[in-house]
């Protein structure tokens, strides 16, 4: 038995939940379309050239978190999840993960995407365990703010680091699958890193280093 770790956005899924997300509530009018967009398009572009400034960007995609109650954001994520999520489940996805868990793997997802958004996309694998980044919430209410350090590059490893002190987890003979050159951290971590869906940066260095790379569309 070994830890399974897998990245959600462009791996276990075929987008990036977070900025689906922004457009959802564009779509619905619950932020100003126009300016929301825009923004949110920026900072999707900026990630993927690996220059994000990752607390600018959860700055702007958590503030509209704090303008609605928790019940009204859950109603909506119902819908999203049915309009932006479903049909981009991916089938080879699932596969890999029932493998794993038929091995009696210990299966993890840890993704900078914050908790409210990826949390019922990761029950859909059956996955049981997340780490990402934490919307602040006081009151029953959240701020726009994060709680803790963004679950992003290297802070992908410190948080991995406490969740295996909290629960006795090794990362001895782990595997980790991402699509990401911004994951590079974690996967150079791992004693078996998989390239999923991987992009132009991140395919080429998975050549180099004969990492496996593999296409779940």
């Amino acid at each position: 038995m070994a830890l399974a770790i897998f990245d959600l956005d462009k791996t276990l899924i075929g987008g990036d939940s977070d900025f689906l997300w922004g457009e959802f509530m564009s779509e619905i009018g619950a932020v100003d379309s126009d300016t929301y967009q825009v923004k949110n398009q920026y900072f999707f572009d900026q990630y993927t050239l690996g220059k994000l400034d990752i607390n600018e960007y959860l700055e702007f995609c958590l503030a509209p978190l704090s303008q609605y109650s928790v019940t009204t954001l859950n109603e909506w994520h119902q819908k999203f999840m049915l309009s932006k999520i479903n049909p981009i489940l991916l089938p080879k996805a699932q596969t890999v993960v029932d493998a794993h868990r038929d091995k009696g793997d210990t299966l993890l997802v840890i993704t900078a995407t914050n908790r409210f958004v990826t949390a019922p996309i990761v029950a859909k694998y059956g996955i049981d365990n997340l780490l990402a980044t934490e919307p602040e919430i006081k009151d029953g209410q959240y701020t726009g703010k994060i709680a803790g350090e963004p679950c992003f590059q290297s802070g992908k490893i410190n948080h991995l680091n406490q969740w295996l002190a909290k629960t006795g987890e090794s990362i001895e003979g782990a595997s980790f699958y991402s699509d990401s050159h911004n994951d590079l951290p974690m996967l150079e971590l791992v004693d078996y890193p998989v390239v999923v869906n991987g992009d132009e940066q991140l395919t080429r260095v998975a050549a180099d280093r004969g990492w496996e790379n593999l296409d779940w569309h």
